[in-house]
């Protein structure tokens, strides 16, 4: 599993000065038969339907994967000008509204555009991106470890702070993680402005455990995953994804008929993803057809068992391994982008001076 974690720099200190530039040859000419794709680190599809794509368009697709979602990101709007490819992927909700007041993407309506669920779509009037998969970041638990101590996991934010989970979570770092950012997040919108800052007081009183990213709270940290047993890890409860537990099933061999985690559906906040034409692409033609292909029906049905994320077209199917193991929370924390815009930097300067000073 990949996931997809937010630096420092882009989160807490805004943008900085990167030496990287566009290519001039990235995308090629404006009738080029090559289109590229700029996605974070996570970024994946199966061979065929990739092939089939290509076979049907016409167009070969580059991608380049340009690090964590945040450095690609931010590097996207410095190199706007001249962009390094024609379609960027992976800008989610709580950096989307940076990326649209830095004039990063260009309008264009992608064809099965009507059919995304409803409340995934935003920016209508101008079709500046399109909604392409959602997650939710949630509080994941080790089974053996509470069945073992006979006690009920965790399920609210609420539960986290009681003393019968002292020392026992795990998180990322709000500055440098996604999940640890979303997890923030998830916090200030069921505690609001004034109530998280208290609530993590709580928290940490109750001995979190903060780490840079995902890799190390996951498979290092957390007793319930499959490297944290390798490593003898003993934190049974670790921000991660309401994914996280179908991956534990799909990975293990031999396949068990349950997974060993759950979730704490009381503490999900929903992360949803991007995509979009950027400005001053090169192939904008190619570009449109990619746009296309990202919200078509083979992309969207081949995506979970890839990127481990939910498909947004209504009519994807969606894999019975996430439908048993892994199903999205039906009242997750979220927040309006421009409220994030508003307050984001703010709050993790805020949470960084409370929690790891």
């Amino acid at each position: 599993m990949t996931k997809r974690t937010t630096t420092a720099v882009v989160i807490g200190l805004g943008l900085v000065t990167l030496s990287a530039c566009g290519s001039s040859d990235s995308a090629g000419a404006g009738d080029s038969k090559t289109v590229t794709l700029v996605s974070h680190d996570s970024w994946a599809v199966s061979k065929s339907v990739l092939e089939d794509f290509e076979k049907q368009s016409g167009y070969k697709v580059r991608v380049l994967k340009d690090g964590d979602a945040g450095q690609a990101v931010n590097k996207a709007i410095l190199t706007k000008d001249n962009p390094q490819g024609d379609v960027f992927f992976g800008v989610d909700n709580t950096l989307l509204s940076r990326a649209l007041d830095n004039g990063l993407f260009q309008s264009y309506e992608a064809k099965g555009s009507d059919q995304i669920v409803q409340q995934y779509r935003i920016d209508q009037d101008r079709h500046r991106v399109t909604p392409i998969d959602s997650g939710d970041i949630c509080v994941n638990y080790d089974k053996a470890y509470f069945s073992k101590h006979k006690l009920a996991p965790p399920a609210s934010f609420d539960d986290l702070i009681k003393p019968a989970y002292k020392n026992l979570l795990v998180t990322e770092n709000a500055a440098t993680s996604s999940p640890g950012l979303g997890f923030l997040l998830g916090t200030a919108a069921r505690y609001g402005d004034d109530g998280w800052p208290d609530y993590w007081k709580k928290l940490k009183a109750n001995g979190v455990k903060v780490v840079d990213g995902w890799e190390q709270a996951y498979n290092d940290e957390f007793s319930g995953s499959a490297g944290g047993k390798k490593a003898k890890a003993d934190r049974p409860l670790v921000v991660s994804y309401a994914s996280s537990p179908p991956a534990e099933v799909i990975y293990a061999n031999p396949k068990p008929k349950t997974a060993p985690t759950g979730v704490a559906s009381g503490t999900c906040f929903r992360q949803v993803e991007y995509a979009g034409l950027l400005s001053n692409a090169k192939n904008t033609k190619g570009g449109k057809a990619l746009l296309d292909f990202l919200i078509g029906v083979k992309f969207q049905d081949d995506m979970p068992l890839n990127m481990f994320v939910y498909p947004v077209r209504e009519t994807a199917q969606v894999p019975e391994e996430f439908v048993k193991f892994g199903p999205q929370a039906k009242d997750p924390e979220t927040l309006a982008p421009a409220k994030i815009a508003d307050n984001r930097d703010q709050w993790v300067k805020s949470w960084t001076s409370l929690v790891l000073k």
